[in-house]
């Protein structure tokens, strides 16, 4: 880990519109990420936790505050340019894999690489290279009900990390797999961090996986609750 900040929030809210009354999710959160940093999120249902992620990730945007990622400020991109920021900049991990079920591993990998402007042939040697860093180089021909969770996911690894982000966001990455299978794909998104160097942001409800982060910010009704560090 470097002492450059990758993500810095600066004083961010978020609100959301139900009818005639405004609804407050996220409150004047403040805090700053470092590059290759593996940051865990916890807190109760309702917390504020996804939400938070997904400003961070550029899938929402903040009612105010500021979110600066690599000193650009994603709050103020238009659609369109948060969109190819996203692309470039970002690999999402969920919980349910996200995987389309009519393509098979490799084409589910090779997605994100659709809106480059590399060739097939070049998409689809970068795929499968991401494809063998997960473990499933016999499996990319599999389609998604072939697999199990933590192949599914392994997947889902794989295509987060085809584009080379320097960012990961991980939303409860192991909370549809046994104990073993969440193992392995902690100890891959590890590996991720420490071997090359990307910074993580996992939202877990799960201690055991939260142990892995080298510190843990807790989320108490939209607002920052405390910072726990590990070593």
């Amino acid at each position: 880990m470097s002492d450059a900040v990758a993500v810095s929030l600066i004083n961010v809210a978020k609100s959301y519109q139900r009818g005639d009354q405004i609804v407050p999710v996220l409150t004047d959160i403040s805090f700053d990420i470092k590059h290759g940093d593996f940051l865990g999120l916890m807190g109760p249902s309702g917390s504020g936790k996804s939400t938070l992620l997904n400003l961070i990730a550029g899938i929402d945007k903040p009612t105010s505050g500021q979110i600066l990622v690599n000193g650009q400020d994603i709050s103020t991109l238009g659609e369109s340019a948060l969109a190819t920021w996203r692309a470039s900049n970002v690999g999402f991990i969920f919980q349910f894999y996200n995987l389309m079920p009519v393509l098979n591993a490799l084409e589910n990998v090779e997605l994100p690489l659709m809106l480059t402007g590399l060739t097939t042939r070049e998409r689809r040697s970068h795929a499968e290279a991401a494809l063998a860093m997960v473990g499933l180089a016999d499996r990319m021909h599999h389609y998604p009900n072939e697999l199990s969770g933590g192949q599914q996911q392994r997947v889902a690894i794989a295509r987060a990390i085809v584009t080379d982000p320097a960012l990961i966001v991980a939303d409860e990455p192991t909370g549809d797999l046994d104990r073993k299978s969440a193992g392995e794909i902690l100890d891959m998104l590890d590996q991720l961090n420490t071997q090359l160097g990307k910074t993580i942001i996992m939202v877990t409800h799960d201690q055991r996986a939260a142990e892995r982060a080298h510190a843990v910010r807790h989320l108490e009704k939209g607002e920052l609750s405390s910072l726990e560090l590990h070593d």
